[in-house]
């Protein structure tokens, strides 16, 4: 929850207002709960009677917004209530391909160049009229074309920039495949958020006998350009790091990227060790379920995969098959995307919430007070170790 002595004595930039675009509708209400009950929960008289505090405690900051298409996969952007004035915060998540419209009698599912044109439908249906535009894209659009390799688009900065250039102040992203991309836009608030904390919180209320020390855990970095991430998360928890080379095939290309020819560990014995594989994506997931067999060969103990974004682009069924064979035991993501309903069946799967985090960061930034409290991860995952270290008994939601 956020630090309610801290909100109270600093002014909102201006009154608030939520607008989740369809692609992010279910989260866009979650949020909005928790922002109801933290500004209900404010006990300072003077918030509630100061003029400059106006709208500031309500029953719904939700903005009801349409974007509908035409016959011929057109759309438009329309906001049914005004804006004039208003801190807004844009919500989309680009990667939820359960949205569907017709195109001449036929049937498309959005894709992420569908649900970045209504981002910035949105974005021109203001028209100037509020009082900033801040945008939450947990998944960074064309993140994964960050960089120019001979003839090639940059898609993900010219993407930036392009919203820079049409009034946005901040942009709020999560696990960005390289943030170094935020070059593109020096002058404007570029902050990306990491979920380490709420995996460890996850997997701590999901397993009761997890012995965190060098002795019995180590985290796994899938290939080279996680190993930032695995040593992060291995040096809060205090235990050992390694890591998987991809060696790949650089004379051929298969849907658009060159096939992995096998994958090489380097690290310590991990021999009757836990094991945690943590990555930015899911893709497919081909590459870390070849990850976790390689492991368990290598007499892993128990292997839990923890991603920020789980796409599963091609299904559920090899996941499956790769815990029937006892490849993985645990699967960790967050449902900043768009989870396929079929993964709430799997015994394999464990969701963290992030819009409690998300409400918080709203708060804050809406304040345009420090966000080193949402930053302070290291001392939350040491907290919540103690506690379970010590077999006490703690609320892990």
């Amino acid at each position: 929850m956020p630090n309610l002595h801290e909100l109270e004595n600093a002014m909102p930039v201006a009154p608030l207002k939520i607008v989740a675009l369809p692609s992010a509708r279910e989260m866009g209400l979650r949020i909005n709960e928790y922002m109801v009950q933290f500004r209900k929960s404010i006990r300072n008289d003077k918030v509630k009677k100061d003029p400059a505090f106006h709208d500031y405690i309500v029953n719904n900051y939700l903005v009801d917004v349409d974007t509908p298409r035409f016959g011929s996969g057109e759309g438009k952007a329309s906001f049914r209530e005004s804006i004039r004035g208003k801190d807004l915060f844009l919500l989309v998540d680009v990667c939820n391909h359960s949205i569907t419209y017709n195109i001449n009698g036929y049937t498309n599912h959005m894709s992420p160049d569908d649900h970045y044109q209504d981002l910035k439908r949105v974005i021109a249906a203001c028209n100037g009229k509020a009082h900033r535009i801040n945008v939450i894209m947990p998944f960074l659009y064309e993140g994964r074309q960050h960089k120019r390799n001979s003839r090639e688009s940059l898609d993900c900065a010219y993407a930036l920039a392009e919203l820079r250039d049409m009034g946005i102040s901040n942009f709020i992203t999560f696990d960005a495949h390289d943030p170094r991309v935020q070059n593109a836009i020096p002058l404007n608030g570029f902050d990306n958020f990491t979920p380490p904390y709420q995996f460890i919180k996850a997997l701590l209320n999901s397993e009761d006998d997890l012995l965190v020390d060098k002795d019995h855990l180590i985290v796994i970095s899938p290939d080279e350009g996680a190993l930032d991430r695995a040593i992060y998360f291995a040096s809060v928890l205090g235990v050992d790091t390694g890591m998987f080379y991809k060696r790949r095939d650089y004379s051929t290309m298969i849907n658009g990227k060159n096939p992995i020819v096998a994958h090489e560990f380097l690290g310590d014995n991990i021999d009757g060790k836990d094991v945690i594989i943590i990555d930015d994506i899911i893709s497919s997931g081909q590459s870390m379920l070849d990850t976790a067999n390689q492991l368990k060969k290598m007499n892993a103990r128990r292997v839990f995969i923890c991603s920020t974004f789980g796409l599963f682009t091609d299904g559920l069924k090899e996941f499956d098959e790769a815990y029937e064979k006892g490849y993985f035991d645990k699967v960790v993501t967050t449902n900043l995307t768009y989870l396929l309903p079929e993964l709430y069946t799997r015994p394999y799967f464990i969701e963290t919430d992030m819009s409690k985090f998300i409400a918080s960061l709203i708060d804050f930034m809406n304040h345009d007070a420090s966000l080193t409290n949402t930053l302070a991860t290291t001392e939350k995952i040491h907290g919540i170790l103690e506690a379970y270290n010590n077999r006490i008994e703690i609320d892990l939601t």
